[in-house]
């Protein structure tokens, strides 16, 4: 299983113990009332989306990562394109950063 597949699968896992937040408003709300502990920007998100996120995260001292293509985000919670996820339990973001090399 390649790391990329370990990521999506700690992700759907994640969705399914109810410990994701996804989409913009949902993710932006997790990073500001300090429940994230992961943010995923998608590598297709607009720049803007990008610079955002990473902005927020940044003055939160929340770890955030460029990862996967839209759709193979949303797939891995069983949505539809998804540009960024806030995963809001520590030890499953652990486990992400982990696989991700952070």
């Amino acid at each position: 299983m390649n790391q990329n597949h370990k990521v999506l699968s700690l992700i759907g896992l994640s969705m399914k113990a109810g410990k994701v937040e996804s989409g913009g408003f949902c993710t932006e709300k997790a990073v500001k009332s300090g429940s994230a502990r992961l943010v995923i920007i998608s590598s297709e998100a607009s720049e803007n989306t990008r610079k955002k996120f990473a902005d927020m995260c940044e003055y939160r001292k929340i770890p955030w990562y460029v990862f996967g293509e839209k759709e193979e985000l949303g797939h891995a919670m069983g949505k539809e394109f998804r540009a960024t996820l806030a995963i809001t339990d520590e030890n499953l973001a652990a486990a992400v950063k982990a696989q991700l090399g952070l």
